[in-house]
């Protein structure tokens, strides 16, 4: 039997010669000379866009609006001098507490602030901020227009009592230790939906260094798992 030639090898060699002229072209005429064949443009132009996107966008998306009053939750937080509660997560709760529903009731009323500031001609301290809320809205018996940091959409449910009493989750898992805070951040509203940014966190795609930092489905659904709450990472379970 006559076996024939095998024309694998040359057709092998020949691919590998290509390969290696096309290698070398490569490094001749675009490596050494990446302004001549482009690349360099390229790449400048691929970095521009990444900082134009990653920086500029957010900037552009969000609009930053100052609160009408500064609050200072450390001097409320204070054991001594502050809210009363034996612990800090008492505290935040005689303020920010809960509704029938379990839902998070949000920020306080001015009838709430008045069960320790009660007479708007005797402020409690030195702090103008006081002052202008005793005058402008606990005599006249209003509200203050506060901007709400973490208010949801009306689609989504979420159970606080749940989290807080039943989970046994500290307030801070979520919202951050807003009890060292004496300055209220300024309120970062999306231009398109017109919801806060701090319905997900500051940093909705990016790294975090604190579980406050971005608080996404995916950051729910894996501390659901942690605790052996699969169930709950439902759509249902929290979209209406």
């Amino acid at each position: 039997m006559v076996t024939p030639p095998n024309s694998a090898g040359p057709l092998k060699e020949k691919g590998v010669a290509f390969l290696r002229e096309s290698l070398r072209a490569f490094h001749t005429q675009v490596l050494l000379h990446p302004l001549k064949s482009g690349l360099g443009y390229f790449l400048f132009g691929l970095v521009a866009a990444l900082v134009l996107g990653w920086v500029f966008f957010p900037l552009a998306l969000y609009s930053s609006h100052k609160q009408p009053l500064n609050f200072n939750h450390v001097v409320h937080s204070r054991e001594d001098i502050g809210i009363e509660g034996a612990t800090e997560q008492e505290r935040c709760l005689f303020c920010h507490e809960f509704r029938e529903d379990g839902r998070f009731g949000g920020i306080p009323k001015t009838d709430k602030c008045t069960q320790c500031h009660e007479d708007p001609e005797a402020p409690l301290g030195k702090n103008p901020n006081e002052a202008v809320f005793l005058k402008e809205y606990a005599a006249k018996n209003k509200e203050v227009p506060w901007l709400v940091y973490s208010q949801q959409p009306d689609c989504v449910y979420f159970s606080h009592m749940a989290h807080v009493k039943m989970g046994q989750m500290d307030c801070r898992t979520c919202h951050g230790d807003h009890a060292k805070t004496e300055q209220l951040p300024p309120f970062q509203k999306n231009r398109l939906t017109g919801y806060s940014i701090n319905i997900w966190g500051k940093n909705i795609s990016g790294y975090k260094k604190n579980s406050w930092d971005r608080m996404k489905m995916d950051d729910c659904a894996q501390c659901h798992s942690r605790k052996g709450r699969k169930e709950n990472n439902a759509c249902f379970v929290c979209h209406k």
